[in-house]
């Protein structure tokens, strides 16, 4: 079987590319740009992949306010493309989304299903959604999966970073940090989302799936429990959102529900603090 992985230098790209075994072909925005999508067809027939793996996104939340344009285009547009090409060819796509598909229902309190009509609040949030609709319009069997607040190993000491390193690196600078203390959600490792994802592809499932580490927190709690763990002392602050005020609106609650992907036969994945205390863990043996 080849697969073709576009985003393989990302997080989650290269945690998937060590998961996967098969004729590999790890790409980048060099060969694919989703920006511009006019090659995708040709890239696509060339390559003709069993499976094609979409890491790729747009997913600066608050500078999609300001250009929406360049989100639309990385995060709907150039995945419909992808998807055509891909159907094209009898290759079937992965593409992953966001729990930031949901958000305008304030007084929600229990777990999303992939049933719950989705409501974005931001830019960032319509956009992916869009996305989601164009790929499973292009083909009914290729595979959508929701996560949420990915972070991994591959993001340490990147250019992108990804929350953890974000609070480990302001706390030891000595910076105060102020963490919304009323944004609930699910971190998710991009090691167990990339382990879920190539058990989803040998199982054959297809449509839209949630995937998700277990249980829930706010990002404030995320960060007080990375501190804990980490044995570092920071000068951590809970605030609101409306304190925060970031130019985009995020969701007050995007827990997701994994019910149907563990119907179809995916172990439920683990915790995330026993997520995190892995993660930290890799982390020192990456950065000594």
């Amino acid at each position: 079987m080849k697969i073709a992985v576009l985003g393989a230098h990302g997080q989650l790209g290269r945690d998937l590319c060590q998961r996967l075994s098969c004729q590999l072909v790890p790409l980048t925005r060099a060969e694919i740009d989703l920006a511009h999508p006019n090659t995708i067809p040709s890239v696509l027939a060339a390559l003709r992949p069993d499976i094609f793996i979409n890491c790729a996104a747009y997913n600066l939340v608050d500078k999609a306010e300001t250009e929406p344009e360049i989100a639309f285009a990385v995060n709907a547009w150039g995945p419909r493309v992808l998807a055509q090409a891909c159907h094209a060819v009898g290759c079937k796509l992965v593409h992953f989304s966001t729990d930031y598909v949901f958000g305008l229902d304030s007084s929600r309190t229990t777990p999303l299903s992939e049933e719950d009509p989705p409501g974005p609040a931001s830019v960032y949030g319509l956009s992916k959604l869009a996305g989601e609709y164009l790929v499973r319009a292009a083909d009914p069997g290729h595979l959508v999966i929701r996560t949420c607040g990915l972070y991994g190993v591959w993001g340490s000491g990147g250019k992108g970073g990804n929350f953890v390193e974000t609070m480990l690196r302001v706390a030891g600078q000595g910076k105060p940090l102020r963490v919304v203390h009323d944004q609930r959600c699910t971190p998710s490792s991009t090691a167990d989302v990339a382990s879920a994802t190539t058990a989803l592809i040998a199982m054959g499932v297809s449509g839209l799936v949630h995937v998700t580490n277990g249980g829930a927190c706010t990002w404030y709690e995320f960060a007080a429990e990375i501190f804990r763990l980490s044995g570092m002392s920071a000068d951590l602050t809970p605030i609101t959102s409306a304190q925060f005020a970031a130019p985009a609106r995020r969701p007050t609650f995007s827990v997701l529900s994994n019910a149907s992907a563990v119907s179809a036969g995916l172990a439920p994945l683990r915790p995330w603090p026993e997520a995190l205390a892995d993660y930290l863990t890799e982390r020192r043996k990456k950065i000594p």
